[in-house]
């Protein structure tokens, strides 16, 4: 179930080139959707020689990088237990501690570094985008711009592939334990969403829990999240569906078993297009214009929420907008998500979350928020 690093490197493994001639006679750039020859372009865009020998000098050296960003980000050690205080209320950081995303990264490493597309255009998957300089012979022009080879000429490639190229977001399970342990309170919790299995783990960390379910549309995210709570936290009681939470109510077992159940419901819905998941059944794939998304999934979704809650019990999400007001790829989701659970719900909060990686642009409220609601 655990990547191992002699399988990532495996993934990688195509044939070397014998000299620098062949890397520059034989190398494509990737333009968008146009290919062209690596020495047609190094040329209209004068490249020097020094440059194109640095990438050329990576490419021959990959393992170097790949066992570095292995280490780094997929490497998974043999305690999971989380062993740190949790943070402070007012103190939510996704980015601290974040040795504890490893083992999400590592169990879908392919789903979260290669599948899940960027909904802003023209910004390639990490994984396919080092596929491609490693197998297929084909550079991203980016790596070629004036910034990104001044950092291969120092040695700095990855920080061309990390700044550059997208990879899905990831929700810290240090996090989902902290806003428990501070917060929350959860003892038997519900998430609409799986979160790449980061929940289950936050979550399960929490000797308060004693029931955890879940339900989601990526069939390798139901299976790994089932086989990572089996294996690891046997003593707990957890059910993992897999159906659109929107369509969950159609299901009457769940429906009469779950009335008013859960103390907790918690997840962080997705930002509209922001991100393209794997799978047919995506809601946006399902609701390609907004406001129907927002009343077809998110109504449903919330109205969900409030079949399962205990009178008393509370809704969390996270959640920001994201995109240029003068964009057409625009939508202010913490107002038009927020106005529709308040229908149901009542607010009774919203705290700031720290979160460096999230893919937005910054003309509009897009910091992250974490989002807290009562079932009266």
């Amino acid at each position: 179930m655990i990547l191992r690093i002699e399988q990532f490197l495996s993934v990688f493994d195509g044939r070397l080139m014998n000299t620098f001639d062949e890397f520059i006679n034989t190398y494509t750039v990737r333009i968008r959707n146009n290919i062209t020859p690596l020495k047609d372009y190094a040329l209209r865009k004068n490249i020097s020689d020094k440059a194109l020998n640095s990438l050329y000098t990576h490419i021959l050296e990959r393992n170097k990088y790949l066992t570095r960003f292995y280490n780094t980000s997929l490497v998974v050690k043999n305690n999971l237990h989380i062993k740190e205080e949790p943070m402070e209320t007012k103190s939510m950081n996704n980015n601290k501690n974040v040795n504890y995303k490893n083992i999400i990264r590592n169990l879908h490493y392919e789903d979260i570094l290669k599948n899940t597309y960027s909904g802003v255009e023209n910004n390639p998957t990490f994984m396919n985008v080092l596929y491609d300089l490693y197998i297929n012979r084909i550079i991203d022009y980016k790596i070629l711009t004036p910034s990104a080879m001044h950092y291969t000429l120092n040695g700095r490639v990855g920080s061309v592939f990390s700044s550059f190229y997208f990879r899905a977001s990831i929700m810290n399970p240090y996090l989902v334990y902290s806003l428990n342990k501070s917060l929350l309170k959860g003892t038997k919790v519900f998430t609409p969403t799986l979160g790449w299995s980061s929940y289950a783990y936050g979550f399960m960390e929490c000797e308060e829990i004693i029931e955890y379910v879940g339900t989601d549309v990526i069939d390798n995210v139901c299976n790994k999240t089932r086989t990572f709570i089996k294996d690891n936290y046997k003593e707990k009681t957890f059910k993992i569906f897999q159906i659109p939470s929107e369509n969950l109510m159609k299901n009457t077992g769940f429906r009469k078993k779950y009335n008013s159940y859960f103390d907790l419901v918690f997840f962080s819905p997705p930002y509209f297009k922001l991100e393209m998941y794997p799978g047919d059944n995506q809601s946006t794939m399902c609701y390609n214009n907004y406001d129907i998304w927002l009343k077809k999934y998110w109504e449903k979704t919330i109205q969900l929420c409030l079949h399962v809650l205990e009178p008393g019990g509370r809704l969390c999400y996270i959640l920001s907008g994201y995109g240029s007001k003068n964009s057409n790829n625009s939508y202010n989701l913490i107002d038009d998500m927020n106005k529709i659970t308040e229908k149901y719900f009542k607010h009774l909060d919203t705290l700031p979350l720290f979160n460096k990686n999230v893919h937005v642009t910054q003309h509009r409220e897009t910091a992250e928020k974490i989002i807290l609601f009562c079932k009266e």
